[in-house]
């Protein structure tokens, strides 16, 4: 019983670290995609995908922007694709499993962009493939380990896009970080 107590009460006091840290990384976050050149990078990155978007229903011009704008501010929140989803269910023009789709596609772009633009900031030239385990499509457990420029993300089943960024993709880009100027 003892025990029990004080293991709530260190989970609750990591909880509100966690938070406390948390609240704090989106400030300085919404800072940088708010008032700097990274952050309008990773706005037009994002912009630039929706000539990916070609299968979507809901592609209204607006209907985008507010999906991606709804994204990024996830990212900067550090929220799981759930809240997007919803607002996305909200419509009523598109079923569970599309929106579940859409919200991740959504957020893996978005989280992409970012990372492209701060990354292109510091003079990195692309990235290595990395995939995320056994349930990964065939196409992208061939990109495994393979470098990726920027300006050439690869075209995988018909679709373009980095990793991270196509739709229901868990992989990530593990970023070349230049050597410094001597």
């Amino acid at each position: 019983m003892v025990g029990n107590k004080m293991f709530a009460q260190v989970e609750k006091e990591e909880w509100n670290q966690w938070r406390s840290v948390s609240e704090q990384i989106s400030v300085g976050l919404r800072d940088v995609v708010g008032n700097t050149p990274v952050g309008m990078v990773a706005k037009d990155i994002v912009a630039r995908q929706v000539q990916y978007m070609k299968s979507l229903p809901l592609e209204a011009a607006g209907r985008v922007s507010e999906i991606q704008d709804r994204a990024i501010e996830a990212v900067i929140r550090g929220e799981r694709p759930d809240a997007l989803y919803e607002m996305i269910m909200a419509s009523g023009d598109v079923a569970a499993s599309r929106a579940q789709m859409i919200a991740r596609t959504e957020i893996g772009r978005a989280t992409g962009a970012l990372t492209q633009a701060r990354a292109l900031a510091v003079g990195s030239e692309g990235y290595w493939w990395r995939i995320e385990g056994a349930g990964t499509r065939p196409s992208h457990r061939k990109m495994k380990d393979k470098f990726v420029r920027w300006d050439d993300p690869p075209t995988l089943d018909g679709m373009t896009g980095h990793a991270g960024c196509l739709p229901n993709c868990k992989c990530w880009s593990e970023v070349q970080i230049p050597e410094p100027r001597k």
